[in-house]
């Protein structure tokens, strides 16, 4: 209901409502989310985002996710699960700086066809459809169309940006048993960002950045198999199947050695399967505990020369444990082992305390290890323009390392209806990977993705939220970091 009520278009946008998250818009660069600042690179990295349980991370675009790619509609949302900082051991080695889970709405709850379209200045011009039923006695399904169109920014210097995206997105549940469930995703979104720059003299695209579209397109499928194995356990096993493709190709006059630049154009697949088992051990233990594997096949024109298809598997082990002796205790402990075809394997434990000082009281303190792994361009990529050795892998390349400290405190009135939430955090990067110019005099010798720098953030954040009346919220969020 929060999200609807948003005078927003992008997705994106509504993460500036979270204390410590910083949002970029679409422009001439890819749309970004990023949690406390940390963040160099064209697509966001360091946070993992999930819809339905996918995880938007996408070989073809650096190992980050391209929001102008993600598969869900607005109005198609349920509601957004944030963890702030990391949680490696639940949502794997790229769930740096914290997770943002989309969950999407029931087919169940809907009916009939809605029809909604947005017209504004700058061209904007958006159109979206949707539609729900029955499959069959135990089946419901939902279908969304969604279109967006806006020309960016006009005589504005030598800038020009406009926007185009396109949207199909196809949910359907199905129970197939008084035991077993089966949910089925489909999709296909495609956008067109607008790149380049003009010639501030002329008035025409700069040669040597001309005004470009930048294609983008990704395609999805997913199955999700549940199975309530008793009253105090369920098994869910998860399939999904992703295709990305991105270029802005052009030929650039490189001082007269023409070459075809397209950094970011490469074309990706990933298969991707998942197992989950939630039990309930004893009256005060539960468990949650599984494994994964994917494969990700990416290629690349410019940044993989000659390299076909780049293969890559990663597997994952995952467990965690939630042991509540008391009533005012609660007391987690997680671990993951991860295997990285490129980056080699990594360990990630997580350990929290909670006291619950009474029901609407709750302090947390809690310690955890996160790995951040590079792309496999940064691995094994080989880019030479014809005049330039721009950037060559480093297939010996460390992984990044968060270290993190943290004490939480959680106020529920909910006689008041009004909640605050504070967090204090100490958090620790070890190798963080930038992009290094090794010899600016000497064109032999390539860039690489090099652990040049540590990073410590500490701080506190911080959010305070009171619904006095059903139809109006006042929330304040703050954060100061040093």
């Amino acid at each position: 209901e929060m999200i609807r009520s948003l005078p927003i278009r992008d997705l994106n946008d509504v993460f500036r409502l979270v204390p410590g998250f910083q949002t970029y818009p679409n422009t001439t660069e890819a749309a970004r989310v990023t949690y406390h600042g940390l963040t160099d690179e064209e697509f966001s990295p360091r946070l993992q985002v999930l819809v339905d349980g996918r995880s938007m991370y996408s070989p073809t675009f650096r190992n980050g996710t391209n929001w102008a790619l993600i598969p869900v509609a607005l109005d198609d949302i349920e509601r957004i699960e944030i963890v702030r900082g990391t949680n490696a051991v639940s949502y794997g080695s790229n769930a740096f700086l914290g997770v943002i889970n989309i969950i999407t709405v029931d087919p169940a709850l809907v009916r009939g066809v809605s029809v909604s379209t947005n017209y504004g200045n700058q061209n904007v011009r958006d159109q979206s459809v949707r539609t729900g039923g029955k499959l069959g006695e135990s089946g419901d399904f939902r279908f969304t169309f969604r279109q967006q169109n806006d020309d960016g920014l006009r005589n504005q210097y030598d800038w020009i940006d406009s926007y185009y995206s396109r949207l199909f997105d196809f949910r359907a549940d199905f129970a197939l048993t008084e035991r077993d469930s089966l949910q089925v995703s489909a999709g296909h979104v495609s956008a067109v960002t607008q790149r380049g720059r003009l010639d501030m003299a002329t008035g025409q695209s700069n040669p040597g950045n001309p005004i470009r579209d930048f294609d983008q397109s990704s395609s999805f499928l997913q199955f999700q198999w549940r199975r309530a194995l008793s009253l105090d356990s369920d098994f869910v096993l998860r399939y999904a199947y992703s295709v990305d493709k991105g270029s802005e190709a052009f030929v650039n006059p490189g001082g007269g050695s023409p070459y075809i630049y397209d950094p970011w154009g490469a074309e990706g697949a990933r298969h991707e399967i998942e197992a989950l088992h939630n039990l309930r051990l004893s009256e005060t233990v539960r468990l949650a505990w599984g494994g994964s594997w994917r494969q990700d096949a990416v290629s690349a024109q410019t940044t993989l020369a000659g390299q076909s298809d780049v293969r890559r598997d990663v597997s994952r082990l995952f467990g965690n444990l939630e042991w509540k002796p008391a009533a005012w205790l609660t007391a987690n402990l997680g671990l993951s082992g991860e295997e990285d075809r490129l980056a080699g394997a990594h360990f990630a434990p997580r350990a929290s305390l909670a006291f619950h000082l009474n029901p609407r009281n709750t302090l947390r303190v809690g310690a955890s290890r996160a790995y951040r792994t590079g792309s496999t361009v940064d691995y094994r990529g080989d880019w030479w323009n014809g005049a330039k050795y721009q950037f060559r892998g480093d297939p010996n390349m460390p992984s990044e390392r968060m270290d993190t400290l943290e004490i939480g405190y959680l106020g529920d009135w909910r006689d008041w209806r009004m909640s605050l939430d504070v967090r204090l955090f100490d958090e620790k990067v070890h190798n963080r990977l930038l992009v290094i110019d090794r010899n600016d005099d000497d064109n032999t010798i390539p860039d690489a993705m090099t652990a040049i720098q540590d990073v410590r953030m500490r701080g506190i954040e911080y959010q305070w939220r009171w619904q006095p009346l059903d139809s109006t919220r006042l929330v304040l969020s703050q954060m100061f970091i040093d």
